[in-house]
């Protein structure tokens, strides 16, 4: 059995990893509130978008001259794949499930023949798939020592990607993160967008009838603008989703760990208690026994 320094170290130690545990949790639950909101109020403007760039490729996807980041470049063989996670760890497996599909992803895809070229978002993703697919890599990004993420941020990956596209790089590019849908809940989400999912979207809402629209100047020259905005919206989209689950996990992560340390102290504090009164036993034992003898 440790002896009682042993054990009063023990719990001083585990005490104090609460503490931090608990401070943790208490600052993740305070960054969740603005995280969440703003994911929240993005969703709406990002699935209007969505609409209206639906409406206006229907018509223009079968033009030969319609943009690239609408149809593509026609084939299939590279695939950008743009993995969405923290730059800091202490989340329970927010990093590791977004890390475990991209895996699998490039296995699926490599599988079938496919090229695939990753572009890493936050230093916790880049640090997992460097472990297997260092080759693969084609930059990371990181927003380390960020107090928040702004749109000129997702503006920037969107003009990246938009290079990437506009230098035959890759064929198809796909993000995959983290869907914020509660503090306990983060689902692990792969969304296309290049080429843009039109089919999807065009479709007439149920019951409804979908929305005819007359637009001027001609749908080409609209997508022409619309296109590269859309395309950092829904990537500052996928920046603030994955922010908010990545509060909501640490928070989750956290209270956790600091219920797992009061646990401890007690299980610790108990064994401290039983040792100490052993060697209270064993003194008085031993002081009868010697007062015997005499």
């Amino acid at each position: 059995m440790p002896s009682l320094k042993a054990l009063r170290v023990r719990i001083n130690s585990v005490k104090s990893t609460q503490k931090i545990t608990s401070a943790m949790k208490m600052v993740a639950a305070s960054k969740l509130r603005r995280a969440q909101a703003q994911a929240e109020a993005a969703r709406p403007y990002a699935e209007r978008m969505e609409r209206m760039l639906a409406a206006l490729g229907a018509s223009a996807a079968g033009s030969p001259t319609a943009p690239r980041i609408l149809v593509g470049t026609g084939a299939d063989k590279v695939h950008l794949l743009i993995v969405v996670t923290a730059d800091h760890g202490l989340c329970g497996a927010f990093n590791a499930s977004v890390g475990r599909a991209a895996r699998s992803r490039v296995r699926e895809l490599e599988a079938q023949g496919k090229t695939v070229r990753i572009l890493a978002v936050g230093r916790k993703g880049r640090d997992f798939l460097r472990r297997e697919f260092a080759d693969r890599i084609e930059g990371d990004i990181t927003f380390a020592g960020r107090k928040r993420i702004e749109f000129a941020d997702a503006q920037g990956i969107a003009e990246r990607i938009s290079a990437l596209l506009n230098a035959g790089s890759f064929d198809v590019c796909s993000v995959i993160y983290n869907r914020f849908v509660s503090v306990i809940a983060q689902v692990t989400t792969e969304t296309r967008l290049i080429p843009a999912p039109l089919p999807e979207t065009a479709a007439a809402p149920a019951g409804g009838v979908a929305a005819s629209y007359e637009f001027e100047p001609d749908e080409e020259t609209i997508l022409a603008r619309l296109l590269p905005q859309n395309l950092a919206i829904q990537v500052y989209r996928t920046l603030l989703e994955s922010a908010a689950g990545e509060q909501g996990a640490r928070m989750t992560a956290m209270d956790n760990a600091t219920r797992n340390a009061g646990d401890m102290i007690k299980r610790l504090t108990l064994n401290y208690n039983r040792a100490r009164q052993a060697n209270i036993t064993r003194e008085l034992i031993e002081i009868i026994s010697g007062a015997e003898a005499l």
